[in-house]
């Protein structure tokens, strides 16, 4: 890999990835075509304890966002209280009374999906389209989020890398490599089977969540080197989320480049990519009981033309 040359690498790894036309000139899901009925069958019968998991951070004032690019943490505000409804000033019969609210939040200012588009490579949305006529001021107007919220759910599986290969957590800057990722499934004793949604922790939200955000959002981290690119089109997984901002390893493995893994991934892999996902009760789960795998519901908000939608991934063992 030449860390001078981003512009070539990327090239080369889009050419190698791409897979364009793989489900016809009119596909909106990309790697989720991989997930099928037959996956959604098997990872049911994986649900053995009963026991629920989200892995969502809360959608609060308080999460990582610093303003970066006009993103924003949530703000919450009451349209209609108990205090309106005590007073009587809510004009409803009888003493009914009820409570509102309204959130304002950028799509993906906390746990979520990157949808297919979110990035471009070079002009080309995924599937080849031309970026400027795909998503315009009016939105996605082919690959919007809503046309994948019936299709993420099935086999999730957790490779905690930050426990396996660091010490709980690995240290900002460090990049994972497919060895590291292919020896933590090995460890953890779980095979990857086409269609699965990879959940990798590299333990940096621990590390946030216990020290403070800081540079969480857009800063340092832990992360997918960009040499995984080929093993993500070669595994045939439908999704991967990570515990971090960025997915891939920050700051990146080039001289001036910007998040050179999501332009191989999503306009040409078509790959569905989560961040900042809360996997730290999942983890100290699948470690207590040595299961690995499990059932994974994970819809985007059905938003018309989305390019991102936060989501509450619920893990089931």
């Amino acid at each position: 890999m030449n860390r001078q040359d981003p512009e070539s690498e990327v090239a080369e790894a889009a050419r190698r990835c791409r897979n364009w036309g793989r489900w016809g000139p009119d596909d909106r899901l990309g790697t989720l075509n991989f997930l099928d009925a037959a996956n959604r069958r098997g990872a049911a019968q994986l649900v053995r304890r009963g026991v629920s998991l989200s892995l969502s951070l809360p959608f609060d004032m308080d999460g990582p966002q610093k303003g970066w690019r006009r993103r924003t943490n949530p703000v919450h505000t009451m349209l209609d209280t108990g205090t309106d409804a005590a007073m009587g000033k809510q004009g409803f019969p009888h003493g009914i009374g009820g409570a509102d609210d309204v959130i304002s939040m950028p799509l993906q200012c906390s746990t979520q999906w990157d949808g297919l588009g979110h990035i471009f490579d070079r002009g080309k949305a995924w599937n080849g389209r031309d970026a400027a006529e795909t998503v315009t001021s009016d939105g996605d107007l082919v690959t919007g989020v809503q046309h994948m919220a019936p299709h993420v759910a099935g086999r999730g599986v957790l490779l905690d890398v930050g426990r396996v290969i660091g010490d709980g957590e690995l240290p900002d800057g460090f990049a994972i490599t497919e060895r590291q990722l292919t020896d933590t499934a090995e460890s953890h004793g779980v095979v990857l089977d086409r269609g699965d949604i990879v959940l990798v922790r590299t333990g940096q939200l621990a590390r946030a969540k216990r020290d403070g955000w800081h540079d969480y959002a857009g800063g340092p981290a832990p992360g997918l080197s960009f040499t995984t690119a080929d093993w993500l089109h070669r595994s045939e997984i439908a999704a991967i989320a990570t515990d971090t901002w960025g997915f891939e390893v920050r700051p990146n493995e080039f001289e001036h480049a910007f998040q050179p893994l999501h332009q191989v991934a999503i306009p040409n892999i078509g790959l569905l990519i989560g961040e900042m996902w809360d996997l730290e009760a999942l983890a100290a789960d699948c470690a207590a009981d040595g299961v690995h795998e499990f059932w994974l519901t994970a819809a985007p908000l059905p938003i018309t033309g989305a390019v991102g939608s936060p989501v509450n991934p619920i893990a089931v063992k």
